[in-house]
């Protein structure tokens, strides 16, 4: 928070990883800066949340965990199941560390067996079966191994869009864990601005084409 000449105005980053000076020249990452108040208000309010002093549950932008991130994971995925059964667009990319939770791989496979795309790009341990006929035949998944560790976790909801960077796009620090959606405090904010929409669709589209 800073007093400005126009008065106190609060900035924030919101970011997919830590601030560590050990692994900071070695893992990568995606980091939102902000100063609009539907924002800041919200991390305000989480760090609210972490002493104590709020039991905020309708975040305007972030959704957090353990509040809601989990229930709205679940909804966005069982909502692409929906966008394809009427024939519209609907995909599924998301690039994280590891996946594990039970209830997200079941929701993965309700979504696969609806007829939904889905890519993901898991740096760790996967809990997911890809690829089995009548159960995860739409669901590809991928690990990149490079000079850097990625860390980054980016969710893609395609929603209905003609144009796929129209659809929804997050960043955040929830892996699709138990320990994260349920046992921890983390924080995954919507990418609203397109220029840096296309960044992340661009990145995604690396990963996702890599052949080694």
């Amino acid at each position: 928070v800073r007093r400005e000449p126009e008065g106190l105005r609060c900035y924030a980053r919101i970011g997919t990883g830590n601030y560590n000076s050990g692994t900071a020249r070695l893992y990568t990452d995606f980091g939102l800066f902000t100063a609009k108040p539907d924002f800041t208000e919200d991390v305000v309010e989480l760090f609210h949340y972490l002493t104590g002093r709020s039991m905020r549950r309708d975040y305007r932008r972030l959704i957090v965990a353990p509040v809601n991130m989990k229930k709205h994971f679940l909804e966005m995925i069982d909502r692409e199941a929906e966008q394809a059964s009427h024939g519209r667009p609907a995909g599924i990319i998301a690039k994280m560390n590891s996946l594990e939770d039970p209830q997200v791989i079941q929701a993965l496979y309700r979504a696969s067996r609806a007829g939904v795309p889905i890519d993901l790009v898991v740096r760790g341990f996967c809990c997911l079966r890809p690829g089995v006929a009548g159960l995860s035949e739409s669901i590809r998944v991928m690990s990149v191994v490079g000079r850097f560790l990625e860390h980054s976790r980016v969710f893609w909801f395609r929603n209905g869009a003609e144009d796929p960077i129209d659809g929804e796009l997050y960043i955040g620090s929830a892996d699709w864990m138990y320990r994260n959606l349920q046992n921890r405090v983390e924080a995954v904010t919507p990418i609203e601005e397109r220029s840096l929409r296309e960044r992340l669709w661009q990145t995604l589209q690396v990963m996702l084409g890599d052949q080694r």
